[in-house]
C-alpha cells in the first residue's frame, strides 16, 4: 500500500514552491521597476500597487519580488558553501579519525568558539561591507562547523559497517568508499540539516542587511528592505508588514519541509 505524503511535507512543499516561483518571476519580470521613484510616496495598497509604495515612491510589490530572489540566492550559496566544505571536513575526519580528525576538528572547534554573528561581522568587516558576495562568503564560513559536526558523526558511525568492510576486501579505495558507499547513506542526514541551515542563512542575511553591512542598493534584499521599513511604521506600515510576512513565510515553509522530511524518514504520515 502506497504511503501518503505527510502533512508537514505537503504544506512545506506548497509554501516553499510558491515562494520559489515568486522569486523566479521576480528575476525576469516585475510589474514596475524596483528602483523607479515615480509612483507617489507612501501610497496605501491598491490594485495598481498591491503592496503600496515606500518613502521614495517605489512599488513595494516589485521590490519584494526582486528582494526575494536576492535573499534566496544568498541563502542557497551560503548553505552550499557550508555544506560542501563542512561535508568534506566531516567525511575525512569521521572516516579516517586519528591525527586527521584531531587537526581538522580543532580548526572546526576554533570556528565554533566564535559566536556566529560576531564571526560573520568580523569577516565582512575584513572583506568590505555592502557587497553581496562578501556576505555569501562570510556566512558560508560561519555554516561550515555545523555541517562538519553532523557529517563527521554520520561517517564515523558507518565506516566499520559490513558493506564498507566488504568494499575494502574487494579492493575499493578510500575515495570510492567515501563517495559511492558512504555519501549516499549520509545524504538523508544532510537534507534536514540543509533545510535548517537554509532558514538560518535567510535570517542571518536579513540580520546583516538590517544592521547595514549586508546587501545595499542597487540590490534589493528582504533584510535591507525590512531595515528601511523600521523608520516608516507610522507613515507606511505596509512596507514592514509585507516584507516581514515574506520572510516569515519563507522560513516557515522551509521549516515545514525539513519537519516533513524527518517525519517521512521515520515513516510518520
Amino acid at each position: 500500500m502506497k504511503k501518503r505524503m505527510n502533512g508537514y511535507l505537503l504544506a512545506g512543499l506548497i509554501i516553499t514552491c510558491t515562494i520559489l516561483v515568486v522569486a523566479l518571476i521576480g528575476t525576469f519580470w516585475t510589474p514596475y521597476s524596483p528602483t523607479a521613484m515615480q509612483y507617489g510616496k507612501f501610497q496605501a495598497p491598491t490594485l495598481a500597487h498591491l503592496f503600496g509604495t515606500d518613502h521614495f515612491g517605489r512599488d513595494i510589490f516589485s521590490r519584494v519580488l526582486k528582494g526575494t530572489g536576492t535573499t534566496l540566492f544568498i541563502a542557497l550559496l551560503t548553505v552550499g558553501i557550508g555544506a560542501v566544505v563542512g561535508t568534506f571536513i566531516g567525511a575525512v575526519t569521521g572516516y579516517f579519525g586519528g591525527v586527521v580528525d584531531d587537526v581538522l576538528m580543532r580548526f572546526n572547534d576554533a570556528l565554533t568558539a566564535f559566536p556566529s554573528i560576531l564571526l560573520a561581522l568580523l569577516i565582512i568587516s575584513l572583506l568590505g561591507p555592502g557587497k553581496k558576495y562578501n556576505v555569501i562568503l562570510a556566512l558560508g564560513i560561519v555554516f561550515i562547523p555545523s555541517f562538519a559536526r553532523v557529517t563527521r558523526t554520520a561517517f564515523a558511525s558507518l565506516r566499520d559497517t559490513n558493506y564498507v568492510t566488504s568494499a575494502r576486501l574487494m579492493g575499493a579505495g578510500n575515495a570510492r568508499i567515501l563517495l559511492v558507499h558512504l555519501l549516499p547513506n549520509v545524504l538523508r542526514v544532510l537534507l534536514p540539516a540543509f533545510t535548517i541551515g537554509f532558514n538560518n542563512a535567510v535570517l542571518a542575511e536579513a540580520s546583516m542587511s538590517f544592521l547595514g553591512i549586508g546587501v545595499t542598493p542597487p540590490d534589493a534584499s528582504l533584510g535591507y528592505m525590512l531595515s528601511e521599513a523600521q523608520g516608516m511604521l507610522k507613515a507606511g506600515p505596509w512596507y514592514a508588514i509585507f516584507t516581514g510576512l515574506t520572510i516569515v513565510l519563507l522560513v516557515f515553509g522551509v521549516g515545514l519541509l525539513g519537519e516533513g522530511m524527518q517525519a517521512a524518514e521515520k515513516g510518520v504520515e
